[in-house]
């Protein structure tokens, strides 16, 4: 696991300055603390900081073929590099090291640009190849790992694991996107493809770009795609013992580390499932943490016991204050633009806590999506079904109205919100779904943007994002659907940034046996009955889970890695937020309408309504303002 980053000059052979390759390189010295290294030659440069998780003794980078015309850097792990190697040998390859950076540059010199296709694991790499005078950049199936990449005015392509590398640089302008603004507003964070900055991309998931000197940059290409086929002809039982061999397969497979080795234990059924998976791989004891809240109704750590006890694992706890918001301006440092999931908080504090006896610690992260977990998507389908009975003409006539009128219930359980429902039934299923994951949802963020900043944005809204993609997604099934959208919208942007940054802040590798591309792809064909049915999501992997957790892990409500923002926002976060919000940077921005956020912390401090949400995704973009150091006028100067 480490932090890459580096340069390619795209016009000529320019040598690339030393200074400017280290400064970038150094400003990611957390991934990786203990090696770092650079490379330069005439027109490119790679920068690497290693974290030493396989291979401790000769896996440094950059590695090299024999003649040091292909150069890489990898940020990641290949699972299969074992197999894949003795698979080369077969092809006349000869290999110096045991690391799986090496087998990608054999691999690259086997396949080229089709080598992604026989790479089974989390990846963020660039190769450079002399002899073909070109650059390559992949990024792993699901978007675990992160890879951004710039082209400056002057000619260079700069790229590394963390945009604060390419900052580093000096010489990108630091000019906000309104759309990024916008999708974060709606989201919670900026979604692939795009940068808060204009000129910064991401590489999204399951994508690869070839990059050759002298042509144009040109756009990435889509390498691997997960296909809702539904069409696995299997019964209930076999279809669960077939799961139950492929966790455990996906959990082996991670296991290979020559650092401690443990897991996350929050007591949900995802990491529970992962930890029993180990337990049964592994005589000796897994290391296994949990945080907890002094706030029971956000404490789950009396069912991480339960499994904890059942597996007899190392079991460490930590319980943290319910008011640990003191994190916000360090949030705002690590994922170096405007990021509004509160969970982030806890997940910094279960990484810290893990890196204090491990290296390495598996994680369930991805489960929700492939199984069909979330309670969103109980009330999507239920909302799908009312949908059905109406067309859409009427929907909009009759249910948008019932919408605009009924008062706003946010403290009123799910199913009582009727104004959100009557939202939902007026529009077609992919708006509905956008509104659902909507952290500031329209009116209101059309309300909370300027006059002058919504012109800006020319008409664009950030529903397009998920249209773009549900236009690529090839399902008429209402939950497949959903949970495409998910794979490629909220995984990557939310779930996996948030983990590789509080993990990477921490120097802790994070594995994901649950997003293993070919577990998804196997659990895309099965029906979405298996998945979710009636009330109950996790059908079929609850049923396979049986034998292995306690009952009251599997089927206990979810609950969430939740921190009590509306408290928080009415009290000792209150006039901090008061004076970020209406004298800080981001009021100085000129972006935003002044009165709707007087209204916003009025009503909240009052106790009148629930504005957690829009409060701290505004309390947020305003730290992020103040990290990037960007000042009133070049604030302005970039909307």
């Amino acid at each position: 696991m480490c932090g890459i980053t580096g340069l390619f000059d795209i016009r000529g052979q320019r040598l690339p300055e030393r200074e400017r390759l280290h400064r970038m390189n150094e400003s990611q010295h957390h991934r990786g603390p203990d090696e770092g290294d650079l490379h330069i030659e005439p027109g490119v440069g790679f920068g690497h900081r290693r974290l030493s998780v396989i291979d401790i003794a000769t896996g440094q980078q950059p590695i090299f073929n024999d003649d040091r015309s292909v150069a890489l850097v990898f940020n990641g792990e290949v699972y299969n590099y074992l197999e894949l190697m003795d698979e080369l040998r077969g092809h006349g390859y000869v290999f110096r090291t045991k690391s799986d950076s090496e087998a990608i540059v054999r691999a690259w010199e086997h396949w080229g640009e089709d080598c992604v296709h026989h790479l089974r694991g989390m990846f963020a790499f660039m190769i450079h190849d002399r002899r073909r005078d070109c650059l390559f950049m992949a990024r792993d199936r699901l978007g675990v790992k992160p890879l951004h990449y710039a082209l400056t005015e002057d000619g260079w392509l700069l790229f590394g694991s963390e945009l604060k590398s390419l900052m580093a640089h000096g010489g990108l302008r630091q000019q906000i996107d309104p759309r990024a603004v916008e999708a974060y507003f709606a989201l919670g964070y900026v979604p692939d493809p795009w940068t808060i900055y204009r000129h910064a991309q991401k590489l999204a998931s399951g994508h690869r770009l070839l990059v050759k000197r002298g042509q144009p940059l040109g756009e990435p290409q889509r390498y691997w795609d997960v296909k809702f086929t539904l069409d696995a002809r299997i019964g209930e039982e076999a279809a669960a013992e077939e799961l139950r061999r492929r966790l455990s397969e996906s959990v082996k497979l991670r296991l290979k580390a020559e650092v401690p080795l443990g897991a996350f234990l929050s007591g949900g059924v995802d990491s529970s499932a992962v930890v029993a998976a180990m337990a049964q791989l592994d005589e000796q004891p897994v290391n296994t943490c949990s945080i907890g809240f002094d706030d029971p109704k956000f404490n789950e750590t009396e069912f991480a016991q339960q499994v904890a006890d059942r597996y007899r694992t190392n079991h460490r706890v930590e319980v943290v204050n319910s008011d640990d918001f003191g994190l916000v301006d360090l949030l705002a440092h690590l994922y170096d633009e405007p990021y509004a999931d509160s969970s982030a908080i806890p997940t910094y504090r279960v990484c810290e806590l893990a890196r204090k006896h491990v290296t390495v610690a598996l994680s369930g992260d991805g489960g929700d999506e492939s199984f069909g977990g979330y309670r969103r998507y109980k009330m999507h389908m239920m909302e799908e079904r009312m949908r059905g009975a109406f067309p859409l003409a009427l929907r909009r006539g009759v249910f948008g109205p019932l919408a605009r009128l009924y008062p706003k219930a946010d403290w009123a359980p799910r199913v009582f919100r009727a104004k959100t429902t009557f939202q939902a039934i007026a529009r077609n299923s992919v708006d509905a779904y956008f509104n659902t994951m909507g952290l500031v949802r329209d009116p209101l963020r059309q309300q909370l943007f300027s006059n002058g900043f919504k012109r800006e944005l020319q008409g664009w809204h950030a529903s397009e994002v998920f249209h773009h993609h549900a236009r690529r997604a090839e399902t008429d099934d209402p939950l497949a659907l959903i949970q495409y959208l998910d794979i490629h919208t909220y995984l990557p942007g939310d779930i996996n940034t948030k983990v590789d940054r509080a993990s990477m802040a921490h120097s802790l590798e994070v594995r994901e046996p649950l997003m293993d591309h070919q577990l998804v792809e196997w659990l895309a064909t099965l029906p979405s009955s298996l998945k979710l049915r009636g009330q109950e999501g996790k059908y079929l992997f609850k049923k396979a889970l049986e034998p292995m957790l306690p009952h009251d892990v599997l089927y206990r409500p979810k609950m969430g890695f939740a921190v009590p923002l509306a408290r928080w926002l009415r009290g000792p976060l209150r006039e901090q937020t008061r004076q970020a919000l209406q004298q800080g940077a981001l009021a100085q921005t000129g972006w935003f309408n002044a009165a709707t956020i007087a209204r916003l912390l009025d009503q909240h401090e009052r106790g009148a309504m629930d504005h957690a949400q829009p409060l701290w995704t505004l309390l947020m973009f305003d730290a992020f303002l103040r990290n990037a150091g960007l000042s009133t006028a070049s604030a302005r100067a970039a909307a």
